[in-house]
């Protein structure tokens, strides 16, 4: 009867208790990503979805040509191997 009576308020007392619950620091929170700097005479701008700093005479990709064009560039000089350069 005894152990039946411990084994029952043992139970209960462990029944009351809150759940542990892993603390959670907020002294680092995520890092946020940070806007490319660009030193000057470049451009920032979103190239194919990465951050890219333009400057006239740089090599390029002409499938990108819209995405210079927003920035005020051209993708349209040709050098004598055949690759393109902003203009």
């Amino acid at each position: 009867m005894k152990k039946l009576l411990v084994g029952i308020s043992l139970a209960g007392s462990l029944g009351g208790l809150p759940a542990a619950v892993p603390a959670v620091s907020s002294a680092n929170p995520p890092l946020a990503i940070a806007a490319k700097t660009c030193s000057s005479g470049y451009a920032h701008a979103v190239i194919g979805r990465q951050h890219k700093c333009l400057q006239r005479g740089q090599y390029c990709a002409r499938r990108y040509n819209r995405q210079y064009r927003r920035y005020g560039y051209r993708c349209a000089r040709r050098d004598s191997y055949g690759r393109y350069h902003l203009s």
